[in-house]
């Protein structure tokens, strides 16, 4: 917290807005005001000093357990007809390349490395748009909207890009069996 330049919550923020890691705060402050500053701008942990080496192990494997499990090497992901390009960060369906905002790639970026599961609207737009972000689900479905649109054959019933009702959404990544 107490660093020369930007503060510890600045910096936080920062690496909130761009990055989806474990972000633990080590500080003498205790106080309760700090702490929930701390965890408001994205920290996952607030730990104050003195501590000892086996808590602050168990507290940063419990930080990298809450992590998304995205296989390492990802880089393209095949649904039927659609090619995911991680790395190239493209998108085609067929033969066509599908252009997308950098904000709808990172959208679906981060809905496929969550296959098959419900991602709450608040946690969909904190990981993508930045922890000062959350209570946008108007702005959330226009987005969604518009990535249906690009990627799915029929948008008013989709097959990838699923909505889960008074929940947020799900990419479905099961292929149908013929």
């Amino acid at each position: 917290m107490n660093m020369h330049g930007l503060n510890g919550i600045e910096t936080c923020r920062l690496i909130r807005s761009g990055f989806d890691i474990a972000i633990i705060m080590l500080t003498v402050r205790d106080s309760e005001i700090y702490k929930v500053e701390a965890l408001d701008a994205g920290a996952d942990d607030y730990m104050t000093k003195p501590f000892g080496s086996p808590e602050l192990l168990a507290r940063i494997r419990a930080a990298l357990r809450r992590l998304p499990q995205v296989a390492s090497g990802l880089q393209t992901v095949r649904v039927d007809d659609m090619e995911i390009n991680f790395a190239a960060r493209r998108v085609t369906v067929g033969s066509k390349e599908i252009r997308l905002t950098p904000k709808e790639f990172d959208l679906l970026q981060y809905m496929v490395s969550h296959p098959n599961m419900a991602i709450p609207h608040t946690r969909l737009l904190q990981s993508v748009w930045g922890p000062d972000y959350g209570d946008e689900v108007e702005y959330l479905r226009v987005f969604m909207n518009q990535l249906r649109k690009k990627i799915e054959k029929n948008p008013s019933t989709p097959k990838y890009l699923i909505t889960e009702p008074w929940i947020g959404y799900r990419f479905e990544l099961r292929q149908d069996a013929n």
